[in-house]
């Protein structure tokens, strides 16, 4: 098992979660079921997927679960572009998020390459 707190990753993912609610708070009453809702559960998907692979019992279903993030990371990544698309997130806001976005997929793959020479 891996301690949370001490995950990089995992942090990271908090963060730009907590980024995320924070981003969308002013989203239009509208988009409260729609947009607003998706990108904040692809957002709380990415640190829920890590932390439920760093509670299971192998390497190889941890290694499943950060595919799951990385997949909603992804998800994630193409709802901001369209957030600021429709202008609900100015550019910089987007830049932002898209920028730690990317980070943590290359934080979440180098990860998974690490627990993977490991376990050979």
């Amino acid at each position: 098992m891996h301690k949370l707190g001490d995950m990089k990753i995992w942090n990271k993912a908090i963060d730009i979660c907590v980024d995320v609610y924070k981003a969308t708070a002013h989203f239009p009453p509208t988009e409260t079921y729609g947009l607003t809702a998706q990108i904040r559960r692809s957002s709380a998907s990415i640190p829920s997927n890590i932390a439920e692979g760093a509670g299971r019992n192998s390497n190889k279903e941890f290694i499943h679960f950060l595919g799951i993030a990385t997949g909603s990371a992804y998800e994630l990544q193409t709802q901001v572009i369209i957030s600021e698309k429709l202008h609900l997130i100015n550019a910089e806001q987007s830049e932002y998020l898209t920028h730690n976005i990317n980070e943590l997929l290359k934080m979440t793959y180098a990860f998974k390459e690490n627990i993977k020479n490991r376990t050979l």
